[in-house]
């Protein structure tokens, strides 16, 4: 799709025209439910192009995902894409937050690189997460990301993911760990089964994933 040559159509018109707003979802977002939300870079290129920009990404975090409407479950900030697990309060997750997050981000961004238009792929994919059980294995697929990509050797040597706040390296206020922590005795626990990982283990997620390569 090229951009719109029409005089006066600014770049958060076409940020609109282009990414939010959104075809038709199959899936139904609502209350009382957990999600897996997911988006990348567009042409699968970097999101964070310095240092702050991963701040910055949590702070927009912290503001749009107000707790009377989500909770953030589970978190992972990668390069090139992002994911969360979210408990909905609310069932107008895309208006009242995800389309102005995205954009949010986006407009500062441009504004940082100089650069113009999109930052990410398109409209930010989602998946219910039907079953309690896995919960348990998305957490554990999310706090990974880092070292099956070779980002790092453990999941708690990457900062930008909330598994140090699950192991209790680190008192952080964003992420709600406790429907995952509560179904393990202690953290040491969960640890242990985030890092007796395997890519085995997605098989039982599947249906929860996305296609991330590159």
């Amino acid at each position: 799709m090229k951009k719109p040559k029409k005089p006066g159509f600014s770049e958060k018109t076409w940020f609109l025209t282009r990414v939010v707003i959104m075809p038709y979802r199959k899936i139904e977002f609502r209350a009382g439910h957990y999600y897996h939300l997911y988006d990348r870079g567009i042409n699968r290129q970097p999101i964070f192009f310095c240092d702050d920009n991963w701040g910055y990404f949590i702070q927009r975090i912290r503001h749009y995902f107000q707790p009377e409407l989500v909770d953030v479950v589970a978190y992972c900030l990668m390069p090139t894409h992002y994911h969360l697990l979210v408990y909905l309060k609310t069932d107008d997750l895309s208006k009242k937050i995800m389309q102005p997050f995205g954009l949010s981000y986006t407009k500062a961004i441009n504004r940082q690189q100089g650069r113009v238009g999109p930052l990410f792929q398109g409209p930010f994919q989602a998946a219910w997460v039907d079953k309690d059980e896995y919960l348990l294995h998305l957490s554990r697929y999310i706090h990974m990301n880092p070292v099956v990509a070779g980002l790092v050797a453990r999941p708690e040597d990457w900062i930008f993911s909330s598994y140090r706040d699950y192991i209790g390296l680190r008192e952080g206020t964003l992420p709600i760990p406790d429907a995952v922590l509560a179904q393990f005795p202690s953290r040491q626990a969960y640890r242990t089964f985030v890092e007796s990982y395997c890519e085995q283990d997605t098989k039982a997620i599947d249906h929860l994933l996305f296609d991330q390569d590159g």
